[in-house]
């Protein structure tokens, strides 16, 4: 398997690509996600293949969502979208969509639950991948596929835009107002990730001499820890325990799991620590990894190893802790904007905070990322896909936004 990451390997991919430029029928060549990823890594592979992953496991979470619009922003302004590809042109791909019937982030069972976006997240997602142009894969089971999510992955206006958009870019030009009416901030909107007091769970590569910051300590004969041993105040541990064999059919796993550990958030509570790859792959985001109830999942099992690193048997990546910034990264709003082959434009607002928002943008900033079009003094026909929501202006665009949620306006001018 190749990675695009800065673990790749550029002979390799090359080869490949090689190897399949020559055959007479068309075969997609999509990279897998490596770790760390930047545009200046993408201009190396683009050419060479079709798409190429450029974050981890996406999974049925608002900071997974929320950690796409930075890297996604990032890929447009080098003009990744649609570069020169393999017999065509290429994409960053911003991994599956974890809609509709899921499973759990490593589970050896299921699918057996729906998905944890509530319908304002599940469109927030499906607008900033269409109009970010990532490659649109649907991650749930199609055996088992509801009305709502049906409609939300057939939808024609994404669709299009997804297909047929150009000048795909995140568009800096709104502003923003808290929303008149009061909403109550539920706190598990801040509290999804691995948490350890005021510190976060990170998982980074094991190459990361940051990775090898975790020793055991022992509290007494038959009960040890696993503790991270930079100097911090209090500094975060875990309970140390040999994953439990609870029936013959989990004994299929022994092998595989030999050497590894459940690693517990508390003595006595069977809750342990996942590691989904749900990292955030610029430098300025951290991953996190959550604690569920015990089981036999790879996303679950640990090895420490004798230089401190502590490997995810799901992930391969090694667990470090960070101190917890602030959340108000959290509470943004964007917007990207796009043209149409039509002449339509394209124009999505994002509410990134936890309460409703009301959200602007000026024609005469439209104006200023295309220059080409002649927007002065003109009226606009708008149709906001969500609501609904039909109408005419000459200078404004405005909507109030629910939390987590977006708004996405078909933009006629004349």
């Amino acid at each position: 398997m190749t990675v695009f990451g800065d673990d790749l390997d550029i002979d390799e991919i090359t080869f490949v690509s090689e190897v399949l430029r020559k055959l007479d029928r068309p075969i997609l060549y999509s990279l897998s996600p490596g770790t760390s990823v930047t545009p200046a890594m993408a201009k190396e592979v683009s050419g060479l293949v079709n798409m190429y992953r450029i974050t981890g496991d996406d999974w049925d979470t608002w900071r997974d969502v929320f950690s796409h619009f930075d890297v996604s922003r990032d890929f447009s302004n080098a003009k990744m979208i649609g570069a020169k590809g393999l017999l065509g042109r290429s994409w960053p791909d911003l991994d599956m969509l974890p809609l509709g019937w899921l499973t759990d982030p490593g589970s050896n069972e299921g699918p057996h639950r729906t998905s944890n976006l509530n319908l304002d997240e599940q469109r927030t997602q499906m607008t900033l991948w269409a109009m970010a142009k990532s490659p649109l894969m649907f991650g749930g089971d199609v055996r088992k596929l509801d009305e709502t999510t049906y409609n939300l992955i057939t939808n024609p206006t994404l669709l299009e835009i997804n297909s047929f958009s150009q000048n795909n870019m995140e568009f800096p030009y709104v502003s923003a107002r808290r929303s008149r009416r009061k909403e109550k901030v539920l706190p598990q909107d801040f509290a999804e990730g691995g948490m350890l007091g005021k510190r976060a769970l990170s998982l980074i590569t094991c190459k990361d001499p940051k990775a090898n910051g975790w020793s055991t300590k022992a509290l007494n004969q038959d009960l040890e820890q696993i503790c991270w041993r930079e100097k911090l105040e209090g500094p975060p541990c875990l309970y140390k325990r040999k994953p439990l064999l609870a029936s013959g059919v989990e004994m299929i796993y022994k092998q595989q799991y030999e050497g590894t550990l459940h690693l517990l958030a508390s003595d006595g509570m069977e809750i342990c620590l996942d590691g989904s790859p749900r990292r955030r792959l610029t430098s300025k985001e951290f991953g996190g990894g959550s604690f569920s109830p015990c089981k036999w999942d790879a996303n679950q099992m640990w090895e420490l190893n004798a230089n401190g690193s502590l490997v995810n048997s799901y992930s391969g990546l090694c667990a470090t802790v960070d101190l917890l910034k602030d959340d108000a990264g959290l509470s943004e709003v964007r917007s990207w904007i796009a043209t149409g082959r039509r002449g339509e434009i394209y124009l999505a607002f994002f509410n990134l905070k936890p309460e409703m928002t009301v959200i602007s943008a000026n024609l005469a900033d439209v104006a200023k990322v295309f220059p080409w079009k002649n927007l002065k003094g003109v009226s606009c026909k708008y149709h906001e896909i969500w609501s609904g929501k039909s109408g005419v202006t000459k200078r404004w665009i405005s909507i109030a936004v629910e939390k987590h949620g977006c708004s996405l306006f078909v933009l006629t001018c004349v």
